[in-house]
């Protein structure tokens, strides 16, 4: 056991952060288990127990593969056509209609691992994520040793209708076993993830999400009840998606001003907007960084990120079809200047 251990327990405690503070409890009783003094380790538990603060199966894991994973009330908006099968998840999960095991493909920043949090929050069940990286290892027949091992902990859950299991980024055991550049080690790998699969606990929800659905063997793409396609998005629907966001982030900063109508505008420029995960970081940057002297500034900021300029000109937002008002608003420039700066360029 390391001071960090100790300091951490201290610093969930005063920060009343339920989740770290068992976390890191529970780390500590699996140190003194290792160590062979069962007694104080069982004794750590049980005050965990009394606390009400220990779900059991977070601490009954033989392997080091499952961890319990945190999540916030931000906002995850979500177009029609993926919210609506969202909405048919939950729905199926809390009827227990004997369909449990789902997977999310889309291109990465989709929203799909954000989702999964959000719907675990939505019907308060506790989200342990397999880091799939982790299973993998280079000595041979480990990786399905490692497989085999991370579903006994998921079947063993004492309490499945509590939880939810994410195999987040399956690609890595997803290759098509078939592929003539798929390891041999691999290919046993997949084989395995497949046998797993079909013995799955019915009452454990198990949600996966791949970057590279093309990539994968048609024979795991059946072993799931259902699949979510996250690559939906229409540039209105970003649009829509950038504005909650904006919302969420300009209430933390009192120097921003709001215009919505320019900022939807200055959204409309690209061509192609990014996904969701990338806008997010995007607007907040541009928020964050702004200059509170100036109340408009993040919109300059947005534009310069989204469309790749160092900077911008007045003959760059003319062409872009803003009135002197908005390029006042934009660079800060009173209108009779950019008026003169816009004659100057006509000549």
């Amino acid at each position: 056991m390391k001071k960090k251990n100790i300091i951490n327990l201290i610093k969930f405690h005063t920060e009343k952060n339920e989740i770290a503070f068992r976390n890191e409890a529970i780390e500590i009783a699996k140190y003194f288990e290792n160590i062979g003094d069962h007694q104080l380790s069982s004794y750590v538990i049980g005050l965990l127990a009394d606390a009400n603060v220990f779900i059991p199966q977070n601490g009954n894991f033989s392997s080091d593969f499952m961890k319990l994973l945190e999540f916030n009330n931000e906002p995850l908006p979500l177009p029609t056509a993926i919210s609506s099968d969202i909405r048919g998840i939950i729905n199926a999960i809390s009827h227990n209609a004997g369909i449990n095991k789902f997977l999310f493909e889309g291109a990465p920043g989709t929203g799909k691992t954000e989702t999964v949090k959000q719907i675990s929050r939505i019907i308060e069940r506790d989200l342990f994520i397999v880091e799939i990286s982790e299973l993998i290892d280079s000595k041979l027949g480990q990786t399905a040793k490692n497989i085999v091992a991370i579903f006994n902990d998921i079947n063993r859950i004492p309490n499945p209708s509590k939880a939810i299991i994410l195999f987040d980024e399956l690609d890595a055991l997803a290759l098509d076993r078939i592929n003539t550049n798929d390891l041999r080690e691999m290919g046993r790998a997949t084989s395995t993830l497949l046998k797993e699969l079909d013995n799955l606990n019915q009452d454990v929800v198990l949600i996966a999400t791949t970057n590279l659905f093309n990539k994968f063997d048609k024979a795991l793409i059946r072993r799931f009840d259902a699949i979510v396609n996250f690559n939906r998005y229409t540039k209105e629907d970003l649009i829509d998606i950038a504005e909650v966001l904006f919302n969420s982030f300009q209430k933390k900063f009192k120097t921003i001003g709001r215009n919505i109508k320019m900022f939807r505008k200055i959204l409309s420029i690209p061509k192609e907007l990014p996904y969701p995960a990338e806008l997010k970081n995007i607007i907040k940057t541009a928020i964050a960084f702004s200059d509170p002297d100036s109340e408009f500034d993040y919109l300059r900021r947005l534009m310069m990120a989204l469309c790749g300029l160092e900077s911008i000109s007045t003959k760059d937002l003319r062409f872009q079809g803003f009135t002197v008002r908005e390029i006042e608003i934009i660079t800060g420039v009173s209108k009779s200047q950019v008026s003169r700066n816009t004659k100057e360029e006509i000549l």
